[in-house]
């Protein structure tokens, strides 16, 4: 448990333990209308900070988001399909909760474009703290530590992630220690642990607090990831690792912060940094860009992860996917996504140039992705867990009454950068809807021109083809229908391999299938010789690999003959589509040329199946969309 508390500091808690950085002094930033740090507004603000994540974070992730796993997984695709299957069981409208668990996982790609951003600038303006006359140095500097992270990322975290938790568990020691000494400056402080100073400040300053509430959201990002990583670590240590030492840690340093403004308030234009001695300035920003580093390298390890989803989910292209680690399968590469992230977070850099101007964008992705995974949450406890119709509507009242003002604070900063994560997450979407849109439109059309396979074994019937030795295997996408690859086959060479097999693979909307539950082999429905058919199912946490599967599939299967195919030996066809355009109106064209876009940057299905090379080839064919 030890261990896992500590490992988790590093994976689950970067990016809410790093928000200490820019969250205050973005409350008290020009760009967001500055509140006068006055003892009333500073007690006030203080704490709204700590209800807003002992609320959100501890009531309802800690308390009852992670309660929710789908067989150990978290995130919000896997609640989003706990939703939906609850509905489906109750007979509701089961199509909206993948819906928003899918925008929900478009904002969080979009938040893993501005965290590294925010994360990194924040750490490195301390120098413009150390001395003025690095101001111009912080944007340059920020932008080649951001290239330097995303470039390593094809070598994988294993060797440098170990060393994760026990910075980030330094970090947290720090946070607490930087905090305590203004505590005992201004011991006053403490009467913001009551929420009626929150009151007041929303009460008294209705306008101000209104737009201090899309600031004081930063104060609560990362609350995601503990869900997210639920499946690497579980409940316990997540929950332990948050009660025990990072929460203690994140109120002590913003108690700290506000101790320090109530004696000295002009220090509201960087309370972090200015809480320390001079002389712990240097060491301080090396420290918090380290911690920034490890908070972005944890959310670009979640869009991995959650693109992986995705693609196993068929709402985006099968991107080429690369293990990254022999003992972690967890542990992934995506090229496609890591440089598309790279030339995001770089323009992004390099467009606000401040976390205080980027801390509007970021408010709005967070506060939006709560109101989704809040919805979800509710379905959940209401059809899955049964709650009654009055205690699921008080928890969402109570839900609604922190989230919606929030969100509706940070909307209201929409054209001030809260328009980016709406941007990246309506492309995003666009994608998923164009690419779903495409893959109806050709499996309509590979359906028509495969057949099916009554007729395909009507076919080999009467045709009777030569048989030759060996093995030949079909990967096939299709439940009913004949390979494209075995039919051409069949009707321009005019044979048929000793042993055919079919191979159908189905990713199922469930994290992991065990391996002896992952095979199921059958004769052909006609009685064809040496004709075999095997559905081969993972979860989309799992890995595709063919071969393996197989493998051990006929090693536990007692079927007639199945001991003379020989899989390592065995030639791999696969179907191979070449897309046309067919005519139309001009956004229809458009939307044809995006979708062959995307099945361009698709991963060969040799490397998505873990087929080898020299024993696989391909029969293509064209289809008009």
């Amino acid at each position: 448990m030890a261990a896992l508390i500590l490992a988790s500091l590093g994976i689950v808690f970067g990016d809410i333990g790093t928000s200490p950085l820019y969250s205050l002094q973005t409350v008290f930033s020009v760009e967001h209308h500055a509140i006068t740090p006055t003892p009333a507004h500073v007690l006030g603000i203080i704490s709204l900070v700590l209800w807003t994540v002992l609320l959100i974070v501890t009531m309802k992730y800690v308390t009852f988001v992670l309660r929710a796993d789908h067989h150990g997984e978290g995130g919000i695709l896997a609640l989003a399909t706990l939703g939906r299957n609850a509905l489906r069981r109750h007979g509701r409208f089961a199509a909206i909760a993948l819906p928003i668990g899918l925008a929900g996982a478009c904002l969080f790609m979009g938040d893993s474009v501005i965290t590294p951003a925010i994360s990194v600038l924040s750490a490195v303006e301390g120098l413009g703290v150390l001395n003025p006359a690095f101001d111009s140095a912080i944007v340059p500097l920020s932008i080649a530590v951001l290239v330097a992270l995303f470039l390593v990322q094809r070598f994988g975290t294993g060797r440098i992630g170990i060393s994760f938790g026990p910075i980030m568990a330094l970090w947290f020691v720090v946070l607490a220690l930087l905090g305590i000494p203004h505590i005992f400056r201004a011991p006053e402080i403490l009467l913001a642990i009551s929420p009626t100073y929150a009151a007041s400040f929303l009460a008294e300053n209705p306008y101000q607090s209104f737009l201090t509430l899309g600031a004081v959201v930063l104060v609560v990002t990362g609350a995601e990831a503990l869900y997210a990583d639920l499946g690497h670590f579980g409940r316990a240590p997540i929950t332990k690792a948050w009660l025990y030492a990072v929460f203690p840690a994140l109120a002590l340093n913003y108690l700290g912060q506000g101790a320090m403004l109530l004696r000295t308030p002009e220090n509201a234009a960087n309370p972090f940094y200015l809480m320390a001695p001079t002389w712990a300035v240097a060491p301080l920003t090396v420290l918090a860009t380290v911690a920034t580093i490890i908070a972005s390298q944890a959310v670009i390890s979640g869009t991995f992860s959650v693109t992986k989803q995705a693609v196993r989910l068929g709402y985006l292209p099968s991107f080429t996917v690369r293990n990254t680690s022999a003992q972690s399968a967890g542990q992934i590469y995506i090229p496609v996504i890591n440089w598309f992230l790279l030339i995001a977070v770089v323009v992004v850099v390099a467009a606000f140039r401040s976390s205080a101007s980027l801390a509007n964008a970021y408010g709005m992705a967070v506060s939006t992705t709560f109101l989704a995974t809040t919805a979800l949450l509710l379905i959940y406890l209401r059809y899955s867990r049964d709650w009654s119709l009055a205690r699921t509507a008080a928890l969402g009242i109570v839900l609604a009454a922190i989230e919606v003002p929030i969100f509706v604070a940070a909307s209201a900063k929409f054209l001030h950068g809260g328009w980016l994560p709406v941007l990246i997450g309506a492309i995003l979407g666009s994608v998923m809807a164009v690419w779903n849109w495409g893959r109806g439109v050709v499996t309509r059309k590979r359906n028509k021109a495969e057949g099916t396979l009554r007729e395909f074994y009507d076919e080999v019937h009467k045709s009777a083809p030569a048989r030759i030795p060996g093995t030949a295997i079909f990967p096939h996408a299709a439940q009913n229908t004949a390979p494209l690859a075995l039919r051409s086959n069949l009707r321009l060479n005019k044979v048929l391999h000793e042993h055919t097999i079919i191979v159908r693979v189905h990713v199922l909307q469930t994290p992991h299938v065990p391996i002896e539950r992952r095979a199921e082999i059958q004769k052909a429905a006609a009685p064809v010789p040496g004709l075999l058919q095997v559905d081969l199912r993972y979860g989309f946490f799992d890995r595709i690999n063919i071969p393996v599967s197989l493998t051990g599939a006929f090693r536990r299967c007692d079927l007639p003959g199945i001991d003379d195919i020989n899989v390592s030996a065995a030639t791999y066809v696969l179907s191979s589509m070449k897309y046309g355009k067919a005519p139309g109106r001009l956004w229809k064209r458009v939307r044809a040329e995006l979708f062959v876009l995307l099945t361009r940057l698709s991963g060969s299905p040799v490397d998505r199946f873990h087929l080898p090379e020299r024993q696989t080839v391909q029969i293509g064919q064209r289809i008009d969309i």
